[in-house]
């Protein structure tokens, strides 16, 4: 399937793994709009992905526990580029604590932005990708699956995010609409602002996610990989 024309909006795509899915798709053909709370990291990221190709990346700043904002950033896409083809709702934190020293902030920046910023993020998409039968990927994470200790908040987003997504998968492959969620593993990425070294080179990299972004949307339409689980092939030992 050709993507070459195509239009893709990346959440918190301004580094690590948003930033590896945009890089990806521009490869593609696809043209890509980034966004991240501060608007300097979007441009910054956008001039990066212009000199893979020029003018197919664009920088705009949404804060995706904010509707209006993430709607504002939808209307930019379109006055811009005219269509919406695909959707990755990137944008993450985690806060790790346990549950005597995990605060109210941090609980609910964690849930607000984990998993309501995917449900603002479908709400102001949703028509745009009626009308390209598109596809929304969802990048939870294992801990979407394995409970860990100080992990109350990041399991109770990251859970709740990978059940948000099946059903909506559920709701939306009738109106044709593709829906994927991604569960990554260790990957070496700037989350939680933590810079990658050379020691996290045995983890997934970011271009790993995008190549399976890459690949998801070349799937043919009659076929929905709806949840892939990806783990890095030799981790160290802990022994």
């Amino acid at each position: 399937m050709s993507t070459i024309g195509r239009v893709a909006l990346i959440t918190g795509g301004s580094k690590g793994i948003g930033y590896g899915i945009a890089e990806a798709l521009i490869k593609d053909g696809i043209k890509v709009a980034v966004t991240s709370r501060v608007q300097k990291s979007a441009d910054q990221a956008a001039a990066s992905l212009n000199q893979i190709r020029e003018g197919f990346a664009i920088g705009i700043e949404a804060d995706v526990r904010n509707l209006e904002a993430q709607q504002r950033a939808v209307d930019l896409l379109l006055v811009k580029w005219g269509r919406l083809d695909y959707v990755i709702a990137n944008a993450g934190i985690g806060h790790f604590a346990p549950i005597q020293d995990l605060t109210p902030e941090m609980w609910h920046e964690t849930i607000d932005i984990n998993l309501t910023g995917v449900f603002n993020t479908i709400k102001s998409v949703l028509e745009p990708l009626k009308e390209t039968s598109g596809y929304f990927i969802t990048i939870s994470s294992l801990a979407g699956t394995n409970f860990f200790a100080n992990g109350t908040a990041y399991n109770a987003s990251k859970w709740g995010l990978v059940g948000f997504t099946q059903a909506l998968m559920l709701d939306l492959r009738v109106q044709g609409i593709k829906v994927t969620t991604i569960m990554p593993g260790s990957v070496a990425t700037w989350f939680n602002d933590r810079e990658p070294t050379a020691k996290d080179a045995w983890k997934i990299q970011p271009e790993d996610i995008g190549q399976i972004v890459s690949d998801l949307i070349k799937m043919p339409a009659r076929t929905l990989p709806s949840k892939i689980e990806v783990r890095p092939s030799n981790p160290p030992s802990k022994s």
